[in-house]
């Protein structure tokens, strides 16, 4: 028996175990006050602290806690009482509502040392220290993004769109760089270089130097990007939102890079690429405090990583794709001056060893897996510790291996997903550890990965009581004999000679696996439909399973067509299982996965339904950076972007569509359901939509999350 099939023979052994006779409804799943939080209470918030004890954020009633725990004896002592800050806090002058709502969040940016923290409170930053538990005002005017230097004594920020710093013992604020406006970002990211490069959420776009005596940051003019309006008709006057989002083929921000020192004085480094269009997608510094950046073409088909000497550069890395290339971490460098560096050149993400000049010394890491993240290099033991694939395309493990290749271990023994935190010496792991039919749970491990303390069970106790349906993980082969990774959810009391209609759910983004060996509370949704007979099936097209970008790269340039050819392969198996009632299916997705409803029942005749939310119906509608990295140019790919677009094939729509939309999406504009009815109607077609007014791109608040279920409910009860 293979592995793979030992694992299913294990999971649904166990989902049969945990047969209870309780039933779910609606409202359990997604109703804004009666849901029932099936994952259990949320884990213990526990961070290492540089002496490898623990810090421990917790809530007493309504007040925030600040615990140390010694790791080996599990004995906690408190770190902070939080009645002397709010009175502190209401002694400079902060009234006490805010003071408290401030601590209740218990959002704290810590110094390097752990001494002291930042605290945000309307719109101002008190210094909060342990020491004596005082508390005074460090920075005011509406900042943002504040960033502690490494030697703890000065702290960077923003204010509006320039960078400035503020001395941590005096209070003595310096502006470090002028000119920021409306159109130009100093220190901050706009929204596509954000959203699509550093990461979604967070806008600061500077790093300090190790010395902690300059402040790198890139610089961002906008001039040239379109501003694109969206319109906020929650209120009378409606408001106008606007902001600058290029879409396929429009200018994108001109990007500097440059370093300021402590007073504010700013050198330029020399364009690398005069003449040429190109993207920063990485800047930070080496231990010996040279500035990195990394660089990528516009259509992101290679990578240069480039070292400074002064203003001038030279590359120590080019990476480069027949298809696209994706943005990469920066180095993690060694003792010896050498370096780690990752790379999917292989058609697998794996870790490299370099010299200190940039020479190549060898793989440290290879196999038919991907590694996923760096947690770091023990120094003294010459051991990387990582997370990857090794055990299977749905599971995620923590491992570790020597710099030169050898002694490979997986620190992680259960099947599923285990998220880690290492202390500073790698002698000790957090590990917070889910499977498809168990909460998380969180443990503390030895470096070894032997496990010394449960720390929080969370048994599902509610979960357990109800009655499910069994699910299972299957690999699919395609026409071609790709194995695509598969989940199914059968129906509860289920009967192979009876025909049960399938739910279908998807995203199918590159290399953006949705099946995996790990809690999620779409379960309960899964479930809830079980009871009521309907299967849920998951199907990672190979664009989408993430074993190694090679598997993605033949939807290069054309978008759609192979992944909805995988999902037709799919098909091919569900009705050789006899079961499944391929007249009665059903497609939902999100964002690219409401592109793959919107094309599927335009592009060919499978679903009965579809649910598309947010869907992007035409790629030249979508941001530059995302869309030309997998699509290029418009000007350089008509045919590609012609054949991809849903718009052009409304007329050929099959089967019924609800549309959900945000109607403050600024990342897939409500255009494109727009654009998409209209084409709809003018080829004779109805379509279901509805509206979440205010919603963003992601659909959190209580009352669009009910409105979805709702919608969705309805839809599916009535046509499937």
């Amino acid at each position: 028996m293979s592995l793979r099939t030992a694992l299913a023979c294990l999971l649904l052994a166990s989902s049969l175990l945990a047969q209870g006779t309780g039933t779910l409804t609606l409202e359990a799943v997604g109703h804004p006050t009666l849901r029932k939080a099936y994952e259990g209470p949320a884990a213990t918030r526990l961070d290492w602290l540089p002496d490898g004890g623990l810090l421990r954020t917790s809530r007493d009633g309504n007040r925030v806690a600040l615990l140390r725990v010694d790791p080996a004896t599990w004995e906690a002592k408190p770190l902070l009482d939080a009645s002397p800050i709010e009175k502190a806090l209401a002694g400079a002058g902060v009234p006490e509502a805010a003071a408290k709502a401030a601590l209740d969040r218990g959002t704290l940016l810590w110094n390097p040392d752990r001494s002291a923290f930042l605290l945000a409170v309307a719109g101002e930053y008190f210094l909060v220290e342990l020491k004596g538990a005082s508390v005074r005002r460090l920075i005011g005017g509406k900042a943002d993004e504040p960033t502690f230097s490494p030697d703890g004594l000065q702290v960077a920020y923003l204010r509006g769109n320039d960078l400035y710093r503020t001395e941590v013992a005096t209070g003595q604020e310096t502006r470090l760089t002028t000119g920021g406006g409306a159109t130009v970002f100093n220190g901050r990211l706009d929204w596509v270089y954000q959203e699509e490069l550093y990461g979604r959420g967070g806008f600061s776009a500077f790093w300090w130097a190790p010395d902690s005596r300059r402040v790198a940051y890139l610089s961002l003019d906008e001039t040239r990007v379109p501003v694109f309006t969206l319109m906020d008709d929650r209120t009378q006057p409606h408001k106008a939102l606007s902001a600058r989002y290029p879409k396929a083929g429009d200018p994108n921000p001109i990007a500097r890079l440059g370093v300021a020192d402590l007073q504010g004085q700013t050198t330029w480094m020399e364009n690398p690429y005069p003449g040429q269009e190109t993207l920063i997608v990485q800047v930070g510094w080496d231990p010996e405090g040279r500035l990195l950046a990394a660089y990528q073409d516009r259509v992101q088909s290679w990578l240069d990583l480039r070292r400074h000497l002064g203003t001038t550069s030279r590359v120590l890395i080019r990476e480069r794709s027949h298809a696209w290339q994706e943005r990469l971490p920066l180095p993690w460098f060694l003792a010896d001056g050498g370096f780690l560096w990752e790379s999917s050149r292989t058609g697998h993400q794996h870790l490299y060893r370099y010299d200190k000049e940039g020479g190549l010394v060898g793989a440290v890491t290879t196999g038919a897996w991907d590694v996923r993240k760096v947690h770091g290099v023990d120094a003294k033991a010459q051991q990387v510790y990582f997370d990857a694939t090794e055990r299977s395309p749905v599971t995620l493990d923590a491992c570790r291996i020597g710099l030169d290749g050898k002694g490979f271990i997986r620190l992680t023994e259960r099947p599923g997903t285990h998220r880690v935190k290492f202390n500073a010496t790698f002698t000790a792991f957090l590990d917070t550890w889910s499977d498809v039919h168990t909460p998380p749970q969180q443990a503390l491990h030895d470096g070894s990965g032997q496990r010394l303390r449960l720390i929080d069970a969370n048994p599902g106790d509610d979960w357990k009581t109800l009655k499910l349906g069994q699910v299972s993980f299957q690999q699919v082969k395609t026409r071609d004999g790709f194995l695509m990774e598969t989940m199914l959810v059968r129906p509860v009391d289920f009967d192979p000679a009876k025909k049960y209609p399938v739910y279908q759910y998807i995203y199918g983004g590159p290399a953006a696996p949705t099946v995996g060996n790990a809690w999620s509370r779409s379960m309960s949704w899964f479930q809830f439909l079980a009871q009521q007979g309907i299967a849920t099936w998951i199907c990672d097209n190979r664009s989408a399973s993430a074993k190694g970008i090679a598997s993605a790269h033949g939807i290069h340039r054309n978008l759609g067509a192979q992944e909805l050819q995988d999902q037709l392969d799919g098909h091919a198996w569900l009705k050789a299982q006899g079961w499944a009632d391929l007249d009665r299916l059903c497609l939902d997705g999100w964002s690219f996965g409401g592109f793959m409803v919107t094309f599927g029942l335009t592009h060919s005749k499978a679903w009965k339904l579809g649910i598309a939310g947010a869907p992007v119906v035409d790629w030249s509608l979508y941001d530059s950076i995302y869309t030309e990295r997998y699509m290029g140019l418009p000007a350089d790919n008509k045919a590609g972007y012609e054949s991809s677009s849903v718009l052009k094939a409304a007329a050929s729509l099959s089967g019924k569509l609800l549309l959900l939309h945000g109607t403050l999406d600024d990342n897939v504009h409500p255009q494109n359901s727009v654009m998409l009815i209209d084409a709809l109607q003018k080829a004779g077609h109805s379509v279901q939509l509805v509206l979440l007014p205010g919603s963003d791109h992601s659909p959190r608040a209580p009352q669009h999350r009910w409105a979805r279920y709702q919608a969705m409910w309805e839809f599916l009860s009535r046509n499937l």
